[in-house]
């Protein structure tokens, strides 16, 4: 019943406004990499069995990840998106009761996948640049009973990082699991993915929603010591992921160069976005900061938020809103271009 209680009372989750002509609110890729990779992905696919159940072992898709990310195919999990890694993960190495620690602004689903699996849930603010101080960190682990800490790294919301060498001095400093989301590591170059052999508390979450252009696969990946990886790959579901998004995710990571080529072109786009805003708010200054980038969007605070999303929507363009602040994906350049120039216009009125 208390169980119950807790369920009911977390918030729903409400998408973006999906109907707008540019969609500039869920960090996805605006490149479709099925349509890019083109007769590959249609010959995997066609290649693949829908009729039967897929290879609970997921092999072929192991090995093409570890292909991709040059890695032992021993230290990967696959799962259906990040999502149900972090479930699996915190209702595998965690009972009912113990602590996981988060930080705050952060990816809401780490608090919400402790709540279901009544664990106590600790989040610890970060400073008031929106940074995370790992020292603090530290000392809290050392000072609480924390079981696991878990956060994206770079950050969604805030779009700022940790550096590789702090994000090391947490894990080694800590008796409890880390968890790092690399979400949008693939626009940086501070990944501690190389670390998961050597490190045995240490778990490093990819995805292929980002970069990869791969968001409505559903497909994310979990990097660990072979300890770890055996227990998860235990317990998760053995057909979690389905044949088809198996056999398309394969043929795109095969493509490298494309998905670096579409990196390069969304890291360009956004170093486009952020300096465009950064222009406007030296006109209007209803934008009080534009925060640096190591993602594919960029993150401002404004007292306007709400004002300047409805206006965005009114020109047909979705933004996310998150209480003061906005968050802005890289789109296209075409998209960047009509971004700012319909940003301005919502500003010039408000």
């Amino acid at each position: 019943m208390e169980l119950t209680k807790k369920i009911r009372s977390l918030d729903l989750y409400i998408p973006p406004d999906s109907t707008c002509r540019i969609r500039l609110d869920s960090n996805e890729s605006p490149y479709d990499m099925i349509e890019l990779c083109g007769e590959d992905v249609m010959r995997a696919v066609a290649d693949a069995s829908a009729n039967r159940y897929p290879d609970p072992q997921y092999n072929k898709l192991i090995n093409a990840a570890a292909e991709y990310f040059d890695i032992s195919p021993d230290l990967i999990t696959a799962g259906n998106g990040s999502d149900e890694l972090i479930s699996v993960i915190l209702g595998t190495f965690l009972a009912k009761g113990d602590m996981v620690l988060t930080v705050s602004p952060d990816f809401s689903m780490y608090a919400f996948y402790g709540f279901l699996n009544e664990l106590k849930v600790q989040t610890l603010p970060k400073e008031d640049d929106l940074k995370i101080n790992i020292s603090k960190v530290i000392e809290y682990c050392s000072a609480n009973p924390v079981k696991a800490v878990i956060f994206s790294n770079p950050c969604n919301p805030t779009s700022l990082g940790v550096r590789r060498q702090d994000v090391v001095r947490l894990v080694k400093n800590v008796s409890c699991l880390c968890v790092i989301d690399e979400a949008y590591m693939d626009f940086w170059d501070q990944s501690v993915i190389d670390q998961v052999e050597q490190l045995d508390n240490l778990i490093v979450l990819k995805t292929a929603s980002k970069n990869m252009g791969m968001a409505g696969l559903r497909l994310g990946f979990a990097f660990a010591c072979r300890d770890i990886t055996d227990h998860l790959r235990a317990v998760k579901s053995p057909y979690n992921i389905s044949t088809l998004t198996c056999a398309a995710a394969c043929a795109i990571m095969r493509r490298k160069d494309l998905i670096d080529e579409c990196t390069a072109r969304i890291t360009e786009s956004r170093n486009v976005l952020r300096q465009g805003i950064l222009d406007l708010s030296d006109r209007y200054f209803t934008i009080e900061r534009v925060y640096d980038s190591v993602t594919n969007f960029v993150y401002i605070r404004t007292q306007k938020a709400a004002e300047i999303a409805k206006g965005l929507t009114a020109h047909d363009i979705s933004v996310r809103q998150l209480g003061v602040y906005l968050r802005i994906t890289a789109g296209t350049p075409e998209e960047t271009d009509e971004f700012l120039r319909a940003l301005e216009e919502v500003l010039s009125i408000i």
